[in-house]
């Protein structure tokens, strides 16, 4: 194991109702798992990519990609938190979790009012951000978060993202970057609005990277 993954970093701290105690199994899990939360998040962009059924983020689509993240692995899979929780090396204290439904459905508001007015940058920026600040899970807000982001980049871009170092995966690699958005953004929070520059920063360059990806793909042999 490297330095960069012995570093803390930001995560919840809250009791999860884990079903799985052994670490192995609990990684092997995990990693399944990621691949279907990211299929399903295909899934639901191919279902909206036609034009006769415009998208509209609904809580139902954030909570089924949260159970995904997390079946078999915690009995809230797919629920919000029950409880307060707090962020592991974060300054953000989330809100109270009788706030949590309400804050979602703000989310998904603020995205669906700005679908036409911002652009994929801003609109994923927004939801990665946003989704994280709220953090209405005991676990698995930052893998919910970063499907999201891309789920919501690649239908405001309109397509199917080629290449195969996706958003999430690069992140997932490297989270470092990840979380100094997050945190520049979380400073700058103002009732439900950041300063997201850091953020769109961070997916413009990630973004350059899976496109590049793709187009090494088209020149290989």
């Amino acid at each position: 194991m490297g330095d960069r993954e012995r570093k803390p970093r930001r995560h919840s701290l809250a009791d999860s109702a884990e079903l799985v105690s052994d670490p192995v199994q609990r990684a092997e899990l995990e990693s399944a798992n990621a691949l279907r939360q990211f299929d399903h998040g295909l899934e639901i962009v191919r279902d909206y990519l036609d034009p006769e059924r415009p998208f509209r983020l609904r809580p139902s689509h954030i909570l089924a990609l949260h159970r995904v993240a997390l079946e078999g692995l915690s009995e809230f899979a797919g629920l919000t938190r029950p409880a307060d929780v707090r962020i592991g090396q974060s300054q953000h204290q989330p809100p109270g979790a009788h706030l949590v439904h309400e804050l979602l459905e703000d989310l998904c508001d603020t995205i669906n009012d700005n679908w036409h007015k911002e652009s994929a940058l801003h609109l994923a920026g927004y939801a990665m951000w946003r989704l994280n600040w709220i953090h209405p899970f005991t676990d698995g807000n930052g893998r919910t978060s970063r499907i999201l982001s891309y789920v919501i980049m690649n239908l405001r871009m309109g397509a199917i993202l080629p290449g195969a170092k996706t958003i999430p995966d690069q992140i997932t690699e490297n989270r470092t970057p990840y979380f100094q958005a997050l945190e520049a953004a979380d400073k700058t929070e103002q009732n439900g609005s950041a300063d997201l520059a850091k953020m769109e920063e961070l997916l413009e360059a990630l973004l350059a990277v899976q496109l590049d990806s793709a187009i090494d793909t088209a020149h290989s042999t």
